[in-house]
């Protein structure tokens, strides 16, 4: 397949960036930090998502959904990028729904609708170690009653405070870092046992820690088969690794164009300073770099909508470049802009905290680089 958009995406391409552009700026990011925004996001804004599709970007259409796919789901995420909109369209649309398509008939009728609506937000709860290790699954379910009670801590469980359902990754067999034994549940996040502490992040976006203490879940709660979870989380995370590739792909894109702008009005030495040429190649080497990891996040979406058995390398490869990428176009950007780069009344600032969590998210340039190798027998 072309690594060009068909024109019905470059249609959703354009009507994903006037919406974020309109509905969800940077100044409403600004808002939603200065303002401590305890949901920090507007749910206005994502009932209008849902109004557009963008919810149901994955959801089968028998289900209500758009069932646009992942290269759709990217160009959304990549307008979020461009506009640091904050919604749970990761969590919920990409991560959510791409785990209830491995759920049974009853858990995809009851669920995938209200994602299509905007109606219910999910998250998950995987993540224990101190680094992204999806692997390494502490928490316990043992046997109880027709079901399971669990046990353990989860941290970095991204809209885990507003979420209406957790999934979360727990072992039923197997050691701590073992990829067999591990299962995945369906969990009301106000059930006994549950505690959720929001803990606000870098970008101002919010994550939770989620302590389970007996929490008992009945058998129906259980997600796909009981001990092989790992392989649903492996293709939530893919799906949500490539959406964040292309989300930093939007957080390059912006921060590249306001940089140039600036370098177009400064003056320095009575000339503009983009007529330096030392600032016009590092800025042709950012352009550069960005076209290529615009090139590996397309080739990942698209292999994902394949079903192609080379998509997690596709994947990895894109996460790690638009996360290098991302971090290359920031640190250039607060840096050609200056001093006043450093300060909170330029947006540039922002897209630099955003680039930094969303590269650490779900593995960082390490780990995929570690993935890939080991994909291909090294």
């Amino acid at each position: 397949m072309p690594l060009i958009l068909t024109d019905d995406q470059q249609m959703i391409r354009d009507s994903a960036e006037g919406f974020f552009r309109d509905e969800a700026p940077v100044s409403q990011h600004r808002a939603l930090r200065d303002s401590r925004d305890a949901t920090g996001f507007s749910r206005d804004a994502w009932a209008k998502m849902a109004e557009m599709g963008f919810a149901g970007v994955l959801v089968p259409e028998a289900h209500g959904g758009a069932d646009m796919g992942h290269v759709a789901a990217g160009i959304i995420m990549e307008a979020m990028g461009k506009n640091l909109s904050a919604a749970p369209m990761l969590s919920t649309a990409v991560l959510g729904a791409t785990a209830l398509k491995h759920g049974t008939a009853e858990q995809q009728a009851k669920y995938l609708p209200l994602i299509a609506q905007g109606a219910h937000l999910l998250a998950l709860a995987a993540d224990e170690a101190a680094r992204h290790k999806p692997n390494h699954v502490a928490t316990t379910a043992t046997p109880s009653g027709n079901g399971f009670k669990l046990n353990g801590v989860k941290g970095f469980v991204l809209d885990g405070h507003v979420a209406d359902t957790l999934i979360v990754a727990a072992r039923t067999g197997g050691d701590t870092d073992d990829k067999a034994g591990i299962t995945l549940f369906l969990v009301n996040p106000k059930a006994d046992g549950v505690t959720i502490d929001r803990r606000s992040m870098v970008d101002s976006r919010n994550a939770a820690r989620v302590t389970l203490s007996d929490v008992q879940v009945d058998g129906a709660d259980v997600l796909g088969n009981v001990g092989e979870g790992f392989a649903i989380l492996e293709k939530m995370l893919d799906a949500g690794r490539a959406c964040l590739a292309a989300e930093m792909l939007g957080v390059s894109g912006t921060s590249f164009a306001m940089t140039v702008d600036y370098l177009k009005q400064r003056e320095q030495f009575g000339q503009k300073i983009g007529s330096f040429q030392a600032l016009q190649h590092r800025a042709a080497h950012l352009f550069c770099e960005i076209e290529l990891a615009r090139s590996a996040t397309l080739k990942a979406l698209q292999a994902l909508d394949e079903g192609s058995d080379r998509a997690p390398m596709f994947v990895s490869l894109a996460k790690a470049k638009a996360g290098d990428v991302a971090i290359l176009a920031t640190n250039e950007g607060v840096q050609m802009h200056g001093g006043i780069g450093m300060t909170d009344e330029f947006d540039i600032g922002f897209f630099m905290k955003r680039a930094r969590a969303a590269q650490e998210t779900f593995g960082d340039s390490s780990f995929h680089g570690d993935r890939i190798a080991r994909t291909l027998g090294y």
